[in-house]
Order: C-alpha cells, then structure tokens, then sequence
C-alpha cells in the first residue's frame, strides 16, 4: 500500500511466445526469466496482492515452484497472441477482485520480458502514478534511434524521415528527445484500466529507466545479450573486489 491506495501487481505470462520458445521459463544465470519479475513483488514493500494469469502448465509449475500460488489457468479465449494485453490485465484483476472481494486502487502489470527491471523501479513507478495523480505510468528508455534524425520510412517511391520538423539541425542531440517504450511496467489507476482509453491520456506519465536494464527479451539474440551482460557485471565486480 501507497498512501492508502492498496496495490495489485498482475504479471501475464502466454505460453505461446514466438520469437524466444517457452521464454517466460527459459533460464537466464540459472533463474527462470519470470522469476526476475517475481523477485520485484517478494522485496516491494509497496505491493498488497499480486495474481499470475497464465495458460501454460508448465509456467505454472515453474511458479509454483519459486513459491508464489497460482489461483486459476488462463481461458483459452485470452491465450491467443492476437489477445490484447490490456484485457489479459482486466480479467485478471476483476478476478482477484472478485476472489478477494474488494476493489484495488492501483494495478501495476509486471512485463515478464524485460528482466533487468528492479524494485526500485516499480516502487517509483508505483509514486509517479500516486504523487501526481496520474492515470497511468509506463516505462521507458531513451530511444537509440530518433525518428526526427535517423529512422526513415518509405511512402510510395520516395524515403523520408519518420517525423519531419519546420527547422533543421544537423546534430541528433538537437533532435526533440524521444523513448521507447519497454516491457518493464505499466501501472494503472483501477477506473482508468477499465475506461476506453487506457494507454494515452491528458496526464499520463513515464518511469524513464536506463538501457541496461530495459533490455526485452523478444528474440534469441536478447537472451545472449542478457546472459553476455550478467557475465560481463561478474567479471567487474570480480575485478574490482580484488583491487580492494
């Protein structure tokens, strides 16, 4: 709980995944990747209740497992990959609601595909939503491309920038900033994640996070990232223990 606003922490986990097969089990430094985001609900101080939706009989006995309940299987209508996110989150959290018999004032959605996210960071998350009573937050990174500098689209015979702009500069630092979005969190408000516009309101805001830790693991190359970085963080710390 956040200044009396009690918080549900849903995390959604398919077992379809395409582009890394059974990802959300897959093993990243001998953990399985969901566990990464399960460690953020155990350490928060700020988290009432949380609730795992997936249809997967084999996530769900990895969870159990690293020891968190598993309350019902996902329905097969809402394990598609065409399924919308936002409505695996809502028959979740009306679920819990119904089973606990209360209503949560914020829903904080765990992406179980970025792994480098921490606690500090969904705690923030969770503040940024409440001290400025925001309808939702999402989180990012700063973009390694800017479409008003060098991200080009094709229309018709010609290429062109993405986004163009009345001045001219010369320099990507003098581009208007842009990020991209990450699979890290995205918190709600209980009235605006059943409202018709969840995503983009007049004051939603952004958890701006660094880019070590918003990698998404979509692809079999993140994975190597992921595992390349672990590696590379031990090595330093190695290295600088035995300086001391």
């Amino acid at each position: 709980m956040y200044k009396n606003q009690n918080v549900l922490v849903t995390v959604c986990a398919r077992g379809g995944s395409q582009g890394v097969k059974l990802k959300n089990i897959r093993l990243l430094d001998g953990k399985p990747i969901i566990g990464y985001s399960l460690d953020l609900i155990k350490q928060s101080k700020l988290v009432d209740d949380y609730i795992i939706s997936t249809d997967s009989e084999e996530i769900m006995d990895v969870v159990k497992n690293y020891g968190f309940k598993i309350r019902f299987k996902r329905p097969k209508e809402l394990a598609s990959g065409k399924v919308s996110r936002l409505e695996v989150i809502k028959h979740a959290c009306k679920w819990m609601e119904d089973y606990r018999g209360k209503q949560y004032d914020v829903i904080v959605d765990l992406g179980v595909a970025t792994p480098f996210k921490n606690t500090d960071d969904m705690d923030e998350a969770i503040r940024i939503l409440v001290d400025n009573d925001a309808p939702n937050v999402f989180s990012v990174t700063p973009a390694i491309k800017n479409p008003y500098y060098n991200m080009v689209e094709i229309q018709g015979n010609l290429v062109k920038k993405v986004k163009q702009l009345d001045t001219k500069f010369h320099d990507r630092r003098d581009a208007p900033k842009v990020y991209e979005m990450n699979d890290g969190f995205n918190v709600f408000k209980h009235e605006i994640l059943f409202s018709d516009n969840p995503q983009f309101n007049q004051n939603t805001k952004i958890l701006i996070m660094p880019k070590e830790r918003s990698i998404d693991i979509d692809e079999e190359w993140d994975l190597r990232l992921a595992e390349f970085l672990i590696q590379y963080n031990k090595k330093n710390r190695e290295m600088n223990n035995v300086k001391r």
